[in-house]
């Protein structure tokens, strides 16, 4: 974490993190935020920094960009919207009311201008951006070349769709902190509306699993880990939904790999090793293990926490490196993993074809795993129950 942490540089006017010094050498928008989530337990005014960064570089349109270089130049894609649940997680640790007045209005822009630009079909779901580009269909929602994506096609997207929901819950949290109760009403109803169209229209009840849905309304099919993050959402989720998605994660058909959770299921035809395409990223067990503890499955999270942690100590002692992600099914090690092609013969740090080492939000999040689990058992062992 220490390594991707940089100083004020150029246009950014503050500390800053990146994902990895080589090859991204910039800011990326939803890495920063769960950069934050562990620097907030051991410095809270530097993840302010991170997420400040991150504000400043809003358009006059109000998008944000999903990368940001230190001579201002910046992508035309946006990325997930993590951003209100970064800015108030950091302010529980600082109690700066002046944080959240800075971020408010540019949260609010920034995720209205979500809804007014990602919303073609006007349904209360979003889209991602698609791409070109058959290696990276959707750079835009952080799982580049996963299968939801290989058909080129817009989809209402499960993740967006429970990101924005999730988000606007957290821009009416840091207004009620404000004293401000009619911005929180609003974006109350935004997100309530968002999580109802969720369930009304991205749940397979044949499938018991939630999906993409096509602009004619059909159900993409494609079972990715994208459809575990409805876990997270504010809205009572049905006890009978989260027994079906736990199935899910449990069936060795689909997500039951020696190293869970596979960003792709290993059912679907294309799955193998190469980025979203299969292997387990760190930042997708934080996201389930935080849904699973919401939707009251400790147990469940504690297990996803474990043997995530043991995935990664497993690696490092062998490599002494954090990879940016890991074979669900530990049959290669992750410098055998494919990304967006096969490794390269002799690891080049110059190259972006390679699994990369000393990823920050693999750092981060782990940490954040070790951490919280460690305070629940004592927690637990305050109270008697262990």
């Amino acid at each position: 974490m220490k390594v991707n942490t940089l100083a004020s540089e150029g246009t950014i006017k503050q500390r800053w993190s990146t994902p990895d010094r080589v090859p991204h050498q910039a800011m990326w928008l939803w890495d920063s935020v769960f950069h934050t989530l562990a620097m907030n337990k051991l410095d809270p005014l530097l993840s302010w920094d991170f997420l400040k960064s991150v504000l400043d570089t809003q358009q006059e349109s109000g998008m944000i960009p999903h990368m940001t270089k230190v001579d201002g130049s910046g992508s035309s894609i946006t990325q997930p919207p993590l951003l209100a649940w970064g800015v108030w997680e950091n302010y529980c640790h600082t109690k700066q009311r002046l944080h959240l007045q800075y971020a408010l209005p540019i949260l609010e822009r920034y995720m209205t201008w979500n809804l007014s630009n990602r919303d073609r079909n006007g349904n209360g779901l979003l889209e991602w951006m698609i791409e070109g580009n058959p290696l990276c269909r959707s750079g835009e929602s952080g799982m580049d070349n996963s299968p939801r994506f290989d058909r080129a096609a817009v989809l209402d997207a499960v993740d967006f769709s429970v990101f924005a929901a999730r988000d606007a819950d957290f821009i009416a949290l840091i207004a009620e902190e404000l004293e401000d109760p009619e911005t929180a009403k609003h974006w109350k109803e935004k997100a309530s509306y968002i999580s109802r169209q969720i369930e009304a229209l991205l749940w397979d009840e044949g499938e018991g699993f939630y999906f993409d849905r096509d602009m004619d309304g059909n159900m993409s099919q494609v079972r990715a880990v994208s459809g575990f993050m409805p876990l997270l959402l504010n809205q009572t989720m049905p006890i009978e939904r989260i027994e079906r998605l736990i199935k899910n994660l449990y069936d060795p058909q689909h997500f039951r790999t020696k190293y869970p959770i596979a960003s792709t299921a290993v059912s679907e035809a294309t799955y193998g090793t190469d980025m979203w395409r299969g292997p387990v990223w760190i930042n997708m067990n934080y996201l389930v293990y935080t849904g699973l503890i919401k939707q009251g499955r400790a147990e469940d999270a504690k297990q996803l926490a474990s043997v995530t942690i043991g995935m990664v100590r497993n690696y490092y002692e062998q490599y002494g490196v954090i990879f940016e992600y890991y074979d669900s099914y530990d049959q290669v090690p992750p410098p055998a993993c494919y990304r967006k092609g096969p490794p390269s013969a002799t690891y080049d740090i110059r190259r972006k074809m390679d699994v990369i080492r000393d990823y920050h939000w693999s750092a981060s999040l782990t940490a954040c795993l070790m951490m919280e689990t460690s305070q629940r058992v004592e927690e637990a062992a305050s109270d008697g129950k262990i």
